[in-house]
């Protein structure tokens, strides 16, 4: 549910940045920390602007999925301006909302920036303004094409973001080029969000480390550098196999044939998943390559006669996967392999306590001490010592982080906002 208690300064900033002198700027952009109330009062503002501005005019709230900005914006956008006293249709099934107010009515039509074909979705239409949620992670391509969509007079974008790496092209081009693109520019920390209690304040603290820290706590644009998970040196961080029976039993495999293979026994214990035991073969240091059918045996040996609900693979080993799906034994599925957001995932699932690896999984404890960030100042790991890491992060983003289809309501109590 969500509650208004009182807006921040900085929330109240983005509500009224378009009325008096602000309606001098041509958009707005906000960055900052993840949970600073940054998505809420920027999609409130937006809706209202364009209600006063405009008549029958169209307009794009764009995320990086359509799936996201149904979910993350439009669902709490439409209870929060029904209890505001706007008319809101909703045509999701189109990707679309009308809204209405006082006679006038706009059409808002939302979008997916996943990649770089994306910009020929809203290529050819014709928009009073736009507002991009997660501006960092679309695809440059589908931004711009939508800036460029914007060619009514009055027209202004909306743009915010979590920080990434100080080279990412929405930095460069947007964020140091504020005052030459005639933008507000507003920058948000945790403590811009009043709904946040101090107890809240200090979990999200303790859930990141290193550059995500700087980044989601912080809100800086940074560099990734050093180790990917440095919180793992600590002997505190791995954990003996507990004793007792587990609930349920997964595997992850990250496969590879002149690479290592790594496979993760994973086990379900009092809520916690354990990394209790693994496979690692790397044909470099043993001399010699084994086959899929050697790699399935290692598998099954891995398994032994527990009850393995599922067997999650790298989604590029199209050969192992058939062999495994061939044998019948094992349900496979292929993994989710988005790197970046991935190692967020298992970063945060190991400071969360939500995944622990044992002291007997040797291979994947070296990994952890390797595996580093490249030095270019992308971000992007060095592709060595990866493979327990790989397997890790795709038990943690399509096992542990599975998404599931489920419908889900949210309201609001009434307040009246103003501007």
């Amino acid at each position: 549910m969500v509650k208004f208690t009182t807006f921040s300064p900085k929330q109240l900033q983005v509500l009224r940045w378009w009325c008096g002198k602000g309606d001098a700027f041509d958009g707005i952009i906000c960055d900052g920390a993840v949970r600073s109330g940054k998505t809420l009062c920027m999609s409130v503002s937006f809706v209202s602007w364009s209600m006063i501005r405009f008549d029958r005019c169209s307009f794009a709230i764009c995320g990086k999925t359509i799936k996201s900005v149904k979910r993350n914006v439009v669902v709490p956008l439409i209870s929060i301006l029904r209890s505001l006293g706007f008319e809101v249709t909703d045509r999701l099934s189109a990707n679309q909302l009308l809204v209405g107010t006082g006679g006038r009515c706009n059409t808002f039509y939302l979008f997916g920036g996943r990649d770089e074909s994306s910009a020929a979705l809203i290529q050819g239409m014709t928009l009073c303004g736009v507002l991009f949620d997660e501006a960092a992670l679309m695809p440059r391509s589908f931004v711009e094409q939508a800036v460029a969509r914007c060619s009514v007079d009055g027209s202004k974008l909306w743009f915010n973001c979590n920080p990434e790496y100080p080279q990412h092209w929405f930095c460069r081009e947007w964020v140091r080029k504020t005052k030459e693109k005639n933008l507000c520019y507003i920058h948000f920390t945790m403590e811009d969000n009043p709904s946040l209690s101090q107890q809240m304040l200090n979990r999200y603290r303790k859930m990141y480390s290193g550059s995500f820290y700087q980044r989601y706590v912080l809100g800086k644009w940074v560099a990734s550098e050093g180790l990917v998970y440095p919180f793992m040196s600590d002997e505190r961080m791995l954990f003996d196999v507990p004793s007792d029976c587990f609930d349920d039993y997964v595997i992850s495999c990250d496969y590879g044939t002149v690479n290592p293979s790594s496979f993760g026994l994973w086990g379900l214990f009092a809520g916690c998943w354990y990394r209790i035991d693994e496979y690692y073969y790397n044909s470099r240091t043993e001399g010699s390559s084994r086959t899929d059918e050697e790699h399935y045996s290692g598998l099954c040996a891995l398994a032994g006669d527990r009850d393995i609900s599922r067997v999650i693979v790298d989604p590029s080993a199209a050969s192992f996967i058939e062999v495994i799906r061939r044998h019948g034994k094992f349900r496979v599925v292929p993994a989710k392999n988005n790197v970046l957001d991935g190692i967020r995932q298992v970063s945060t699932a190991l400071k969360q306590g939500d995944i622990r690896i044992c002291r007997s999984c040797g291979d994947a404890i070296r990994e952890f001490g390797l595996y580093c960030w490249e030095s270019s100042g992308r971000d992007a790991p060095v592709k060595e010592n990866d493979h327990a890491m790989d397997d890790i992060r795709y038990f943690t983003t399509t096992h542990l982080n599975q998404e599931e289809e489920t419908l889900f309501a949210v309201s609001v109590n009434r307040q009246e906002v103003i501007f």
